[in-house]
C-alpha cells in the first residue's frame, strides 16, 4: 500500500513537470492535458483528472489508496516549440514502454534545464531578416527592405533589454513598438525610407503574438474556455500595446 503510494507520488511528479515544460514553452492546454493523463496510464494510473491555465497546473490521480492531488504555479511563459517536441517525444516513449518511471524524470529534468533557444544575435539577426521580408509581403517597395529591417531588428533588440529590467511584458512591447514607429518615422523623413505604412507594419510583426492567438482559439475550440479567453485577452494586451506605441508616435511626429 505504501509502496504505491509512493509510485503514484513519483508519477505524478513526472506529469507535473512535462505539463510545466509544455506549458511554459507555449503548449497548447488540451495537448498539456493529455500528455499528462497518458503518461501517468502508461505507469498504470487510469484515474487522473488534469485542470489547466496559463499560470496553474492542477493534477490528481485516484489510486488503490486516497486521491492525490498536487498543484504548480505556472509564472514565466515563451515560445520554445522544440522543448515541447522534446516532451512529446519522451510521452511517445514512455507509451511504447521504451522508457521507465526514473529515466523519463531523468530527461525531463535535463529538458526543463536546457536552452535551446539560438543566440541573441541570431534572434535580432532573423527578426530584421523577417521584418523586411514581411514588408514586402504587405506589398511594400524594395527600397524600403533596409529600413524596415533596421527598424524590426532594433525594435525586438529593444522588446528584450527592456523586459531584462521592466519584467511587465505590456511595458516593454509598448516601448519596442515607439522605437520601431521612431526608427521608421526618422527615416522617412530622411528620404532614405519611401512608404511609412509598410515600413512600421513589417516591422511590428516580429512582436505580434500569433502563436498565443492560434492557442487562444484552439484552447476555445476544443472547449478550454478559460484558457482560450486568457490566452485571448493576453493577445489582445499584446496588440494593444503594440498599436499604442506606434499611435503615440503618428500622434505626435
Amino acid at each position: 500500500m505504501e509502496k504505491q503510494v509512493e509510485k503514484t507520488s513519483e508519477v505524478m511528479e513526472v506529469c507535473l513537470l512535462a505539463g510545466k515544460i509544455m506549458l511554459q514553452s507555449g503548449g497548447e492546454t488540451y495537448r498539456v492535458e493529455d500528455t499528462m493523463m497518458r503518461i501517468a496510464a502508461s505507469f498504470g494510473i487510469e484515474n487522473t483528472h488534469s485542470y489547466v491555465t496559463p499560470t496553474g497546473i492542477i493534477f490528481s490521480a485516484e489510486s488503490s489508496g486516497p486521491t492525490r492531488t498536487k498543484l504548480i504555479r505556472i509564472l514565466e511563459r515563451s515560445t520554445d516549440l522544440k522543448k515541447v517536441a522534446l516532451v512529446n517525444s519522451i510521452s511517445r516513449s514512455i507509451s511504447s514502454g521504451d522508457v521507465n518511471l526514473k529515466e523519463a524524470w531523468e530527461e525531463l529534468k535535463e529538458i526543463d534545464s536546457l536552452d535551446v533557444t539560438f543566440p541573441f544575435r541570431i534572434q535580432v539577426a532573423a527578426a530584421s531578416l523577417a521584418s523586411g521580408c514581411f514588408m514586402i509581403m504587405f506589398k511594400g517597395g524594395w527600397n524600403d527592405f533596409i529600413p524596415a529591417m533596421i527598424s524590426g531588428g532594433m525594435g525586438y533588440y529593444s522588446f528584450v533589454h527592456f523586459h531584462r529590467y521592466v519584467p511587465v511584458k505590456f511595458f516593454s512591447e509598448f516601448l519596442a513598438s515607439f522605437v520601431i514607429g521612431l526608427l521608421s518615422f526618422l527615416f522617412v523623413k530622411m528620404g532614405v525610407g519611401h512608404q511609412l505604412d509598410k515600413i512600421i507594419i513589417g516591422s511590428v510583426m516580429t512582436l505580434v503574438p500569433g502563436l498565443l492567438v492560434t492557442n487562444a482559439i484552439r484552447d476555445l475550440m476544443a472547449g478550454h474556455l478559460v484558457s482560450g479567453l486568457s490566452k485571448g485577452a493576453e493577445a489582445f494586451l499584446t496588440a494593444f500595446a503594440i498599436g499604442a506605441g506606434i499611435a503615440v508616435v503618428v500622434s505626435f511626429l
